[in-house]
């Protein structure tokens, strides 16, 4: 197996040249060294050299679109340089490392090492050891990355306990490059992740939210998590999943909660659209739902006295322990109400086959929605695991009536925008009345009014206000009682 130099920007071989005519080596490293094995073009590229800093510098400023120098203390300087194509390529270049961690710090001890053979060292997995030599393009593989990627395996360069040990993280990379790449990982690795579990809580929040985000965006998402769940890393960073394996009482009365929540993660993913659709994929906040969907269920299990099991009102507490693990993951507040929206809101669908809905409940379904209705539309979708093909084909063909009434009111009004027919300005104009608590409940009288009977045309929305507003205690004049003092009789 050899890499696919073919596809290499002619950029980085610029730069090879312009390191060896300066007198230093320079090699491209890492990802987009295993990209190039992979038939895949890496968005940005890391090299590798035994220049300092100050060097590094010296070498590329004038060369480079632009630099920056955050990641010095690193080692590591970062370019900008736009290519034949003007396509912007990111480049950094780090002075050869060699870094541990103290055993109880977060953060690197960093070292500068001597030559590529021992940066390669302290890289996390083989596949990610591998260099490519500039400008002479030579191959150096001292940890067998190219076997690796044939045969679909994680290994690490050194033994896995102390890789490990010197950077915890690496766990939680091994999880994502199974559900990146669809590979395995070496039984020495998974014993190592299970005995070592524990040390990823040294680990910044920020850090670990950042790689299980690319672990559920990635092609097996599936495996990344179960890989989590087996080692016992998601019992620290994400607790809510592995409690889904519910255990399974002798009559099977209820299904494997963990193993449907992976089902519909898959399916999830399945619907998630190009980039012209409403829900482009790989969608974070869509397969993440997905997942979190039924976390609620193990809070709200009760065994019934007939026998049958239920979870009532799981969506609710899903929506918050969701939230929950969220902010402790150190997740924007955007993605967070997105995520536990769709949680709170995978029920609602069932029974529309049943009952059916009026217009106003339509309205107020995809109102709630709001922004996440197109993934609301995927998740209800996905969360369809049972193997009864009626059953399955009666609530398809239900979320499609939905969909279908959904299309047509939207037709007839602004649905995502759905406000009352009158502002606050204007019940405020009509009323008389000053900001304050009365018109946000005439506000939100009027919200409902268009809720149930959709757009009003003006005339009517001012009489509805104003019959609204004589049933108002505030909308009376005051009452004279004996106590009130008697109007005055004297000249001004």
């Amino acid at each position: 197996m050899v890499p696919d130099t073919s596809n290499l920007d002619p950029v980085v071989l610029e730069l090879g040249h312009l390191f060896a005519d300066a007198g230093y080596e320079l090699s491209l490293v890492g990802g987009p060294v295993r990209d190039l094995f992979l038939g895949r073009i890496s968005p940005d590229l890391d090299f590798t050299t035994n220049a300092t800093p100050d060097e590094i510098l010296a070498v590329a400023k004038k060369w480079a679109d632009s630099h920056w120098e955050m990641g010095r203390a690193f080692g590591t300087i970062g370019f900008r340089k736009r290519n034949r194509n003007k396509d912007v390529l990111l480049i950094e270049v780090t002075t050869y490392r060699a870094e541990a961690y103290d055993p109880d710090s977060r953060k690197p001890q960093v070292a500068f090492g001597a030559s590529l053979e021992d940066d390669l060292q302290r890289r996390d997995f083989s596949v990610n050891a591998m260099a490519l030599r500039l400008p002479g393009l030579e191959l150096v593989d001292p940890y067998g990355g190219a076997a690796d990627l044939a045969a679909g395996v994680l290994r690490t360069p050194g033994t896995p306990q102390q890789s490990f040990s010197d950077d915890p993280l690496r766990m939680m990379r091994a999880a994502r490059f199974a559900s990146q790449l669809g590979f395995d990982v070496h039984p020495d690795v998974r014993q190592a992740m299970t005995g070592m579990a524990e040390r990823i809580s040294i680990i910044s929040a920020e850090r670990v939210r950042d790689e299980l985000v690319k672990l559920i965006c990635g092609a097996h998402p599936r495996a990344g998590i179960d890989l989590l769940v087996e080692t016992g890393l998601a019992d620290l960073v994400l607790p809510e999943v592995p409690a889904l394996k519910l255990e399974t009482d002798e009559h099977h009365r209820h299904k494997d909660v963990y193993q449907h929540s992976l089902q519909v993660l898959e399916q999830a993913a399945a619907l998630e659209t190009g980039p012209d659709g409403p829900v482009p994929g790989p969608d974070f906040v869509l397969r993440f739902a997905a997942l979190m969907h039924d976390v609620g269920k193990p809070k709200t299990r009760r065994f019934e006295p007939g026998g049958a099991v239920s979870f009532r009102h799981h969506d609710l507490a899903g929506a918050k322990l969701t939230a929950k693990r969220m902010k402790a993951l150190r997740f924007d507040n955007d993605s967070i109400k997105a995520v536990a929206r769709l949680v709170e809101l995978h029920m609602r669908f069932y029974g529309y086959g049943d009952a059916g809905w009026t217009d106003s409940a339509v309205r107020r379904y995809v109102t709630d929605a709001g922004p996440v209705l197109e993934r609301l539309h995927r998740l209800t979708r996905s969360d369809v695991t049972t193997r009864n093909q009626r059953k399955a084909d009666r609530l398809s063909f239900a979320y499609d009536d939905l969909e279908e009434r959904i299309a047509v009111l939207a037709e007839q009004e602004e649905l995502d925008s759905i406000r009352p027919d009158l502002d606050g300005a204007a019940i405020m104009e009509l009323l008389g009345l000053k900001p304050g608590p009365v018109v946000g409940r005439a506000y939100k009288h009027l919200l409902e009014l268009r809720m149930d009977q959709g757009p009003l045309d003006h005339a009517d929305a001012v009489a509805a206000l104003q019959s609204w507003w004589a049933e108002q205690p505030e909308s009376a004049p005051p009452v004279e009682t004996a106590d009130s003092p008697a109007p005055s009789t004297d000249n001004p």
